[in-house]
C-alpha cells in the first residue's frame, strides 16, 4: 500500500490491462498532480481515467473531505479504475461513472479542478470543463500527440482560462543489464494547466 502523501505511486503498483491505457506514468502523474493545486476537500474530475492512476492519485490528495469523479467510456477502464480505487482504499472518495465526455459531465457538481486525458473531444470538453469549475478552478490537460497539445492549447484560450502554463515532460527510466544501467526513454508528455478567471 502507498502510505506517503507525495504522488508518484509506482507504476506497477497498479492493476493494468493490455486493453486499457495506462496507467499515466508515475513522473507525469507527479506533475500533474501537481499542476492541479489540490487541497484537502477539493472536488476533481478525471476525464478518461483509464486504469484510475490520476484518480488514485487525486483521491489521496484530497482525502475523505473531498471527492473524484473518474468517468471513461470504456467499459473495462471503469472496472479497472474500480478496482484500483479499492486497491488503494479510496472507494469512500471516489465515484466512477461510465460515460463519454462531455454528456457525462452534465450530472455532476461544479468543482475545483478538471483533469483529462486522451485525444478525443477536446475542442467540446474543454468549455464544458470551463463551466463545471469554480472561479479559479484549475483544468489540466495531458496530451501525447503534437496535434492534442495544440488543440487543447487553442481551446483553453478561446473558453477565457488564464495563467496558461505549458510544460513538456521526457522521462527516461534506468533498467539494468548484465554489465550496467541502460536508459529507456519514455514518450515526452506534453501538460497543460491553466486557471479559470
Amino acid at each position: 500500500m502507498w502510505t506517503f502523501k507525495t504522488p508518484g505511486i509506482p507504476d506497477d503498483m497498479f492493476l493494468q490491462s493490455d486493453n486499457v491505457p495506462g496507467p499515466t506514468k508515475e513522473e507525469v502523474r507527479a506533475l500533474t498532480i501537481s499542476k492541479a493545486r489540490l487541497k484537502e476537500g477539493f472536488q476533481v474530475i478525471d476525464v478518461g481515467c483509464g486504469t484510475g492512476g490520476l484518480t488514485v492519485e487525486a483521491a489521496l490528495q484530497v482525502g475523505y473531505k473531498g471527492r473524484v469523479f473518474a468517468i471513461d467510456e470504456d467499459d473495462e477502464a471503469v472496472k479497472l479504475t474500480a478496482s484500483n480505487v479499492e486497491k488503494f482504499d479510496a472507494q469512500d472518495i471516489v465515484k466512477v461513472v461510465k460515460g463519454k465526455a462531455p454528456e457525462a459531465l452534465a450530472d455532476l457538481p461544479t468543482v475545483d479542478v478538471i483533469i483529462i486525458g486522451g485525444t478525443k473531444g477536446l475542442t467540446e470538453i474543454i468549455p464544458v470543463a470551463y463551466a463545471k469549475l469554480k472561479q479559479h478552478g484549475r483544468i489540466v490537460v495531458n496530451a501525447i500527440l503534437l496535434e492534442t497539445s495544440f488543440t487543447a492549447l487553442n481551446a483553453i484560450k478561446k473558453a477565457g482560462f488564464m495563467d496558461i502554463e505549458v510544460t513538456q515532460i521526457n522521462v527516461a527510466k534506468g533498467k539494468v543489464i548484465d554489465n550496467g544501467t541502460m536508459m529507456l526513454a519514455r514518450n515526452p508528455i506534453t501538460v497543460i494547466s491553466a486557471t479559470k478567471a
